[in-house]
């Protein structure tokens, strides 16, 4: 079954391995709208077709696949746990993804929290008292097992929708 799907991730195949050949005029670079518009009718669509629990399951699922793929291609040479931050600031930034900041880890690294200021996702929508990074909570998730060959369970616990004006993220090991 594996072999069948239509739309397998792949760098090369899916995102593009040369931006200058497909975007010779206009780049890599696109609008958040763009993006945003892209991320919320999916997830509208998904939430309608399947619930909310599960739209936030299958994001959360696609953000854990896309943290371990970013993991391979931009985070791989880090070292211990204060390169991979570093790595990971460095590229959130270039690639305007938010400002990201370790607040906090535990000294055995079994638990983190992590801001992201100006979050892609959501930074200036309307307060929902809701949490609606679950993306994000996997792709941090994704990064954290990939470097340490552990399991994460991370969670949004402040989020620019729920008035904190940036997103907080808790990681714990899970046992």
């Amino acid at each position: 079954m594996e072999n069948l799907r239509k739309y397998k991730f792949d760098w090369d195949n899916t995102v593009g391995a040369d931006m200058q050949l497909a975007r010779p005029s206009l780049g890599p670079s696109t609008r958040i709208e763009v993006y945003r518009l892209f991320q919320f009718t999916l997830r509208d669509i998904l939430e309608q077709q399947y619930g909310t629990e599960m739209a936030d399951k299958l994001f959360r699922q696609a953000g854990l696949m896309a943290g371990k793929e970013f993991f391979k291609k931009f985070l791989s040479e880090a070292t211990d746990v204060a390169s991979l931050a570093a790595k990971v600031q460095e590229s959130f930034n270039a690639l305007g993804i938010g400002i990201f900041r370790v607040e906090s880890a535990q000294q055995d690294n079994s638990r983190f929290v992590f801001t992201v200021d100006e979050d892609l996702d959501c930074s200036g929508l309307p307060d929902t008292s809701d949490v609606v990074c679950v993306y994000d909570e996997g792709f941090i998730q994704g990064v954290l097992e990939s470097f340490s060959g552990k399991g994460f369970d991370v969670r949004e616990i402040d989020c620019w929708c729920t008035g904190s004006r940036t997103c907080r993220f808790e990681a714990k090991v899970t046992p």
